[in-house]
């Protein structure tokens, strides 16, 4: 068997170890990988934005299995490509990409099919966006419609911070394209989870939760990022909760997809609000988050490479349930001097070695040379600890973290605050997380 990876962030080399422990016999390949994935994967020098170029390689060595990793080849259309050469794609076509791709589309789907969500107005003409912001209660968010490298959602204090976001977005074009169109939503008070689906275009069969920290500093505060560290499972993570996010959320968007005649498979990863009136969705990505895949992949014990292959070939996920493995993982993530406005490269890391029972670091911005393993990335390392308790995965990431060293190193030591530390949380919010939101009647 020979399975070709997309990507060369912590997702993917998560994905490589995955793969490695379903398939020990399987030759994998990364395109274009990093330096971690060495020796359990052969590294490809394609990017992974380039959709023909990766399609020639994965047709030309015979490829069983593609898994795409980041979202902008989904959205620029791989899945369709490689389906059309009869080659099996693990990721959903361009079409049913929009549900990232496009956060104006993904709304209006939402509303269309009754799935609880902020509400929200679209715009194209800055005009009006700052106009209807001007008399929007406070607080709110303004979002990028289209792909801005998990940062284009702003949540806004006051009016004249959504007008500034505003600006920034469809004046000086900040995320380019991406915010030419802009949602302004409600801004939902509550307590966030992730949600993973793997999806077969019918049916949606969830993966344990898990709870992700994007601000950069200790305590939630300061700039977004792409995430600084994770944790699963994430309370809450009962079956209960799962089939209700399935039946209210992942199942009404399968059957849009499908109506729309563009079943939708892959991974959906369901960012979820729990709210006093219930959970609510906060965005939907078409592939799986990161740092969540971190974690969530250690934490999932079953063979996964099987029923990817079963999507990847149009054949149903019916039956398969997968099986989560006793204790947590909480992943901190390590950055480079100056993230998340820039990012400091080329500084040489010195990683020890750790027993992978209890840590486990997975590369991300990383290169290698003559000289050694160096920073190439805002993040640069996530650090997985794994325990019988989240306080004893903590303790390990952590450790182990403290014991990476290269030049400008900085990570936060507050991930998991929410279970670990939950003095620092409302009655209101810990009822939140205790009960997955409100169970209407």
């Amino acid at each position: 068997m020979k399975v070709l990876i997309v990507g060369s962030g912590g997702r993917e080399h998560a994905f490589v170890e995955q793969l490695r422990r379903d398939a020990p016999d399987a030759a994998l390949y990364a395109a274009p990988g990093n330096p971690g994935m060495v020796p359990a994967a052969t590294r490809v020098p394609i990017k992974s934005g380039d959709v023909d170029g990766l399609a020639e390689f994965a047709h030309a060595e015979r490829m069983d299995l593609t898994i795409v990793g980041p979202e902008a080849p989904l959205a620029d259309g791989i899945a369709d490509r490689f389906e059309s050469l009869g080659l099996p794609v693990f990721g959903p076509k361009a079409a049913g990409a929009r549900l990232e791709a496009s956060k104006a589309f993904a709304k209006a789907l939402m509303r269309e099919r009754g799935v609880p969500t902020a509400d929200y107005e679209i715009f194209d003409d800055a005009s009006a966006a700052l106009d209807y912001v001007s008399v929007h209660t406070e607080p709110l968010v303004v979002k990028a419609s289209g792909l801005a490298a998990g940062k284009g959602a702003v949540v806004c204090e006051t009016r004249g911070q959504a007008r500034a976001a505003i600006r920034a977005m469809m004046i000086e074009a900040k995320f380019g394209s991406a915010g030419a169109e802009v949602v302004v939503e409600e801004f939902m008070h509550g307590i966030e989870i992730s949600v993973f689906f793997l999806a077969d275009g019918t049916n949606a069969v969830p993966l344990t939760t898990s709870r992700d920290y994007k601000r950069a500093g200790e305590g939630d505060v300061g700039l977004n990022t792409g995430g600084m560290g994770a944790y699963a499972p994430a309370s809450p993570a009962d079956p209960a909760f799962l089939e209700r996010i399935r039946v209210e959320i992942a199942q009404p968007v399968l059957d849009a997809m499908a109506a729309l005649g563009s079943p939708y498979r892959g991974f959906l990863y369901v960012g979820v609000m729990l709210t006093e009136t219930g959970p609510r969705v906060v965005e939907f990505n078409c592939r799986l988050g990161d740092p969540e895949t971190q974690v969530v992949l250690p934490m999932t014990q079953s063979n996964l490479l099987e029923p990817m292959l079963r999507v990847a070939r149009g054949e149903s996920l019916a039956g398969w349930e997968p099986v989560t493995r006793a204790g947590a993982a909480l992943v901190t993530v390590m950055a480079s001097a100056g993230y998340p406005e820039t990012s400091d490269q080329g500084r040489l890391i010195t990683l020890p070695e750790f027993d992978p029972e209890e840590v486990q670091v997975f590369h991300a911005g990383t290169a290698s040379s003559d000289g050694g393993i160096h920073t190439a990335g805002g993040r640069v390392l996530g650090v997985t600890g794994f325990g019988t308790t989240l306080d004893e995965a903590a303790r390990r990431s952590r450790d182990a973290a403290h014991r990476i060293e290269f030049e400008g190193a900085h990570f936060r030591t507050d991930i998991g605050w929410h279970e670990l530390a939950p003095e620092r949380l409302s009655a209101a919010e810990a009822e939140l997380i205790a009960t997955g939101g409100v169970f209407n009647a």
